[in-house]
């Protein structure tokens, strides 16, 4: 419980800073900022919504807020860590047209927005289930005891790990792909460009000038070392979680054997992405509004 209220503390600081500054800015805010500010919103319904509920779990070890709740609160739960990944598939996917097509500016705004909608909308779509399989039940041997489960929801055994599964690919694996397939675009076509410059000064043609790196190619590479670094924080919190639930789906028996105190700290991880982004956003703040192109 202490290490929750920790975390709770420092993601509640870091991301209100993050949104506020980023609010106070809104005229003049640049594509990556808007992308920072949502996720800074997702990273605080993560911080005000699923560390208290964890903490009231541990606490009371029962459900005592009645079922609307418990398909109010499960829903929000999920909807931040969805949001969450979509941001992080939004930034990643504006980098890549930043830096593949720098020319086509004109509509990047206009992109930017929409993918921002279509990520709120495919994080909503997605957390809509659980306010249907998550409901209060009593225990059968205790009636005074309640709990806000998806016992007795699911047919068979098979149809729940289908739907855990579904989760974990949306979640997880799917916004991985986008980004893993973005960045390592990016990556090829810096070293190609690299090698052209490199080319260029050989033959004596030099053609890209000292002028031409201009501060907005400045700014794009520092906003890209940002970006890369959120996402490398992202797959360092999630993977070993996702490996142990995976675990738990295919092999529960052996799963369950896992020392509960391991389980805990893979969670709080997870947990723990929602302080770690406004910390390296802090790191890259320096004349970062002003950058950021």
């Amino acid at each position: 419980i202490a290490v929750y209220c920790v975390l709770f503390t420092v993601a509640a600081i870091g991301n209100l800073s993050v949104f506020l500054t980023l609010l106070r800015a809104r005229h003049r805010k640049s594509r990556v900022s808007l992308l920072m500010t949502h996720l800074a919103v997702a990273d605080l319904i993560v911080t005000f919504v699923m560390i208290p509920l964890e903490v009231g779990w541990r606490v009371t070890t029962k459900w005592l807020a009645g079922n609307f709740a418990c398909k109010l609160f499960l829903f929000l739960r999920t909807f931040g860590l969805y949001l969450s990944s979509n941001i992080l598939v939004c930034i990643s996917l504006d980098r890549y047209f930043a830096i593949i097509y720098p020319l086509k500016v004109s509509d990047a705004r206009r992109r930017g927005k929409l993918m921002l909608l279509f990520a709120w909308f495919t994080s909503l779509l997605c957390s809509i289930p659980q306010s249907v399989v998550f409901h209060v039940s009593e225990h059968p041997e205790n009636p005074t005891f309640y709990q806000c489960v998806t016992f007795g929801f699911f047919a068979t055994p098979r149809q729940e790990m289908a739907y855990n599964l579904f989760c974990v690919v949306a979640m997880y694996f799917l916004p991985l792909l986008v980004i893993s397939f973005a960045y390592s675009r990016i990556l090829c076509v810096i070293v190609s460009r690299s090698s052209d410059t490199r080319g260029e000064r050989t033959n004596g043609r030099m053609r890209l000038r000292r002028s031409d790196m201009s501060n907005i190619e400045r700014a794009r590479a520092r906003t890209l070392r940002m970006t890369v670094t959120i996402v490398v924080a992202f797959v360092w919190c999630w993977t070993p979680y996702v490996v142990i639930t995976l675990w738990y789906m295919f092999d529960r028996d052996s799963a369950q054997q896992v020392d509960s105190r391991l389980q805990d700290a893979l969670f709080i991880m997870v947990v723990s992405n929602s302080c770690v982004n406004p910390l390296v956003y802090g790191s890259y703040t320096t004349n970062f509004r002003r950058e950021c192109k």
